[in-house]
């Protein structure tokens, strides 16, 4: 397992987030690669670590309501 430094990059929140507490995730698009994913109430604990291709899919997925 690597260690992936993310104390420089930016983060966004998800569309979906909002200011009532809802789930809600940040990543970063900052690594051409990967894609960090991490919790949006809580920046400062593990966060997960996708191939971009991977993550790609996933969002597609998500569109299309799989």
């Amino acid at each position: 397992m690597h260690h992936i430094d993310l104390t420089a990059v930016s983060w966004r929140k998800s569309s979906y987030s909002n200011d009532t507490g809802g789930a809600c995730v940040e990543v970063s698009d900052d690594l051409p690669a990967l894609v960090p994913v991490r919790d949006s109430k809580r920046p400062s604990a593990a966060h997960l670590v996708f191939p971009a291709a991977h993550w790609s899919a996933f969002v597609e997925m998500v569109k299309q309501g799989a």
